[in-house]
């Protein structure tokens, strides 16, 4: 069986799929609220699953991360990190998404 590479099936307008949805998100505006959704469900990993287990509420709301915690001590953990947790969440989706941090 010969082996094809992925180009010599391709015609020269074909693009990706991963190329189409970005198009798709560019065209409809639909790109914010897709970054600040995928961050929400990412909370767990960019945070850890230590604090993120402590968080009761995380939603985003004109470029602010607004997080409720249920500890004090934990709250003191997230103020010191602001800068740090700001910087993570907008590297996971590749631009700036959030601006400020605000702790509830």
């Amino acid at each position: 069986m010969a082996k094809y590479s992925d180009d010599a099936f391709r015609r020269s307008d074909d693009i990706t799929i991963k190329q189409a949805v970005d198009k798709l998100l560019d065209v409809y505006r639909l790109r914010r609220k897709f970054d600040e959704t995928s961050i929400i469900s990412a909370w767990p990993e960019l945070i850890g699953s230590a604090i993120a287990n402590r968080t009761q509420q995380i939603y985003i709301r004109d470029r602010k991360l607004f997080v409720k915690v249920e500890s004090a001590v934990i709250k003191n953990e997230l103020a010191i990190m602001c800068r740090q947790i700001i910087g993570r969440v907008n590297e996971y989706v590749g631009q700036v998404v959030i601006e400020e941090f605000v702790i509830l």
